[in-house]
């Protein structure tokens, strides 16, 4: 197989046309860029395939990652092999695209936006959440009405950044009550071929502030994947309260936890420290336990966060961040230094919490790599992991451990060289396939 550099590759890379398919290749059978098979997986071979061999290095430092070109066989939604490179082959053409894992957004609210609708930014800034909950309760019932057809638009931007797959916070309390979760519920039943998702039973108006408690144990034996919650001090009053109901309520009903922590100073700080001393109490609730945001880490001083990312590790608790910038950058490095699983979503996008949004948690990655100086080889490479939920080609070794026969058939084809090109230039995504289906080209 002949090896190919980056440079050679940047060189070829200008004589690419988009699409996968080129005169004597085939079409992926009975799919196009925007409509899926009927079948729930297809059976097919993929030739020219870029993969990522080992890292290049120069006097013990990564100077640039080594690819070459395969066939991978999928078959019934997963990689059957990996082969040698066939030419000749009558199968699909990636024409040299890199292939990569598919994108995955783990922290979105998929059942409220105003995306795929007119235009609407935020109307008023630096209201307070419980301000924000007042305004929902006006407002969501209208929303409800389009939630569904908005939900699978915002699953097609998605899929157009190359993700297949997101948690979703959903709302329950009083004014949606379980519409809500419903409607999103629609919403991936019609998606479910190209997309996958794993919800999140979120009391946006608080436990107690807005009664949800009784909502909250519905939603619990609706299809849900985990238990969320919002800032138990400031919005419900009583820390160890609403903390106690939220694990309980997890533990009665075998769920993972995913918590909204906005909270800084004594408050936040009590909350982490509470959630570790649970999940501790609790090894069943152990890497299935996670903190979204959690701003207050951003303010501790780098001792305590060193000594916060150990606690935090040794209880497998995860860190979903948004990656905000300005005084609340939050210590990445140093959290994923200590082993904390930290993954990355776009959160709002264009609601009436936010009006910004891409869609891409490849730009996350980037910009996750701009804040915090990631800018070699390697730390580029590895930064993708933010955008895969910790999924990278190469480990930090430069041991090849992805893709591999057996695994699911969900990857995208990049226009780039490496991944540490993919993440310094937010590359292009030409296609996404999602368990053996290609979804978007």
């Amino acid at each position: 197989m002949q090896q190919v550099s980056r440079k050679t590759f940047i060189k070829n890379a200008s004589g690419l046309i988009a699409g996968l398919a080129i005169p004597g290749s085939e079409q992926l059978p009975g799919l196009s860029s925007n409509e899926l098979s009927d079948e729930v997986s297809s059976s097919f071979v993929l030739k020219n395939v870029r993969l990522e061999t080992g890292y290049i290095l120069e006097q013990g430092a990564v100077t640039g990652t080594s690819t070459d070109l395969f066939s991978v066989e999928i078959e019934q939604g997963k990689i059957k092999r990996i082969t040698k490179n066939q030419v000749g082959s009558k199968s699909l053409d990636a024409k040299g695209l890199l292939m990569l894992p598919s994108f995955k957004d783990m922290h979105i609210h998929l059942d409220k936006t105003f995306y795929g609708g007119p235009w609407q930014p935020r109307v008023i800034k630096n209201r307070t959440v419980k301000d924000m909950i007042a305004m929902e309760e006006k407002i969501l019932p209208e929303m409800l009405k389009t939630s569904t057809y908005k939900a699978e638009k915002m699953i097609e931007l998605l899929q157009s950044k190359g993700t297949a797959f997101a948690r979703s916070h959903v709302n329950i309390e009083p004014t949606s009550q379980l519409q809500s979760l419903r409607n999103l519920q629609t919403a991936l039943e019609n998606k479910k071929l190209g997309f996958g998702a794993e919800l999140v039973a979120f009391p946006q108006h608080g436990l107690y502030y807005r009664d949800s408690t009784s909502l909250m144990k519905e939603a619990a034996q609706a299809g849900i994947d985990f238990i969320g919650g919002l800032d138990p001090a400031s919005i419900d009053g009583n820390i160890n309260r609403t903390m106690d109901f939220t694990v309980q309520l997890a533990l009665d009903y075998k769920k993972g936890i995913d918590i909204h922590l906005h909270e800084g100073g004594a408050d936040g700080l009590q909350v982490v420290n509470y959630l570790i001393d649970r999940v501790n109490e609790n090894p069943v609730l152990k890497n299935r336990t996670w903190l979204s945001h959690a701003f207050v880490l951003a303010s501790l001083e780098s001792s305590q966060q060193e000594a916060i990312a150990e606690k935090l590790a040794a209880a497998g608790i995860g860190i979903a961040s948004s990656i905000p910038m300005g005084r609340l950058q939050m210590p990445i490095p140093t959290l994923l230094k200590h082993g904390v699983q930290v993954v990355t979503g776009n959160d709002s996008i264009v609601d009436h919490w936010n009006s910004f949004g891409t869609g891409s948690v490849l730009q996350k990655a980037n910009l996750a790599a701009q804040l915090y100086g990631m800018v070699t080889e390697l730390e580029l490479s590895q930064s993708l992991g933010l955008a895969t939920a910790g999924i990278t080609p190469l480990n930090r070794k430069g041991e090849q451990q992805w893709p591999k026969a057996g695994l699911e058939a969900s990857f995208v084809l990049v226009d780039a060289s490496c991944s540490a090109e993919a993440v310094a230039r937010v590359s292009t995504v030409n296609a996404l396939f999602h368990k053996g289906n290609k979804v978007f080209n």
